[in-house]
């Protein structure tokens, strides 16, 4: 169903280990685009990639057992999507590129920029992961990363949980903002639902706090231009857990907070975000945008 339903938008980039599923559009700088949990390509082309096509080459991945790209193993730290990414961009001509990053894709742009150095000419974070966070994770994730998580109970909520249940989980994550009308059917229930993405999903997420634990001591190395925005009614990703503790560690970095916005920025102001993005080309050296 999630095939004939909510197929490929883009092509497929084959590297030994797998195939990476991409929206390639428009021309102009290099904008990479990274999705968050357990999300795909979708939540991108329903209106950001359209949006920035006018001023850039918009290249919009489906990170990996996501959507319809390949597993490449894992669960996969955010160093390693980064770098199977990066050479997925690289088949396809991508030169230091803008890398955008959501909520968890965050933490993966943030990987490739501590990777590839002058590589990456700058970096547009909405609402990202970045820094370990106080206390645990909910019972949910704990236990649907867990033995009999992961092989009785994901599996029952991929193949019997309604569609209600998504839109509840979605709209959490959106609150205060609403979902854009049409959003969920475009993103794809089945294709978001597969066993396989709820797996990798869960055990991802789980084990995200150690991965940032590594990562963020590098962090003030950073030099490259690096704009955020992040809401401050967000419940997901907490604002003074991640994007305010760049913004005081990282002298490039700068922060837009939106008072009463959640946690899906390109959604709930998206010329913001827009603006966001060509201002880091701007500070990047590419060129005002059109």
């Amino acid at each position: 169903m999630a095939s004939a339903d909510n197929g490929p938008e883009g092509q497929f980039v084959t590297l030994p280990q797998g195939q990476l599923h991409v929206i390639v559009e428009g021309e102009g700088p290099d904008l990479v685009m990274i999705h968050g949990a357990n999300s795909n390509v979708r939540d991108f082309s329903f209106d950001l990639i359209g949006r920035m096509a006018d001023d850039f080459r918009v290249i919009a991945f489906d990170r990996p057992g996501f959507g319809y790209s390949d597993r490449f193993g894992g669960p996969l730290s955010p160093s390693a999507q980064a770098d199977i990414l990066r050479r997925g961009a690289r088949q396809l001509g991508v030169e230091d590129p803008i890398v955008l990053g959501h909520s968890y894709g965050g933490a993966v742009a943030l990987a490739w920029a501590l990777e590839a150095g002058d590589g990456v000419a700058g970096l547009t974070l909405l609402a990202p992961a970045s820094h370990p966070w106080p206390g645990e994770l909910g019972l949910w994730y704990r236990f649907s990363a867990s033995f009999l998580g992961q092989r009785l109970v994901l599996p029952l909520v991929a193949n019997l949980a309604p569609r209600a249940l998504l839109e509840r989980s979605i709209t959490g994550v959106f609150e205060p903002d609403p979902v854009p009308e049409g959003y969920v059917d475009h993103l794809g229930v089945d294709l978001t639902l597969q066993t396989s993405q709820l797996r990798i999903n869960a055990r991802q997420v789980d084990s995200l706090k150690g991965y940032l634990e590594a990562m963020y001591p590098g962090y003030p190395a950073l030099t490259l231009p690096i704009e955020i925005v992040h809401g401050e009614a967000d419940t997901t990703v907490g604002l003074q857990y991640h994007s305010a503790r760049l913004e005081e560690e990282v002298e490039s970095v700068n922060l837009t907070r939106v008072e009463g916005m959640g946690h899906v920025p390109h959604h709930a102001a998206p010329e913001l975000v827009a603006d966001t993005i060509r201002r880091t080309a701007e500070r990047a050296g590419l060129g005002e945008a059109q």
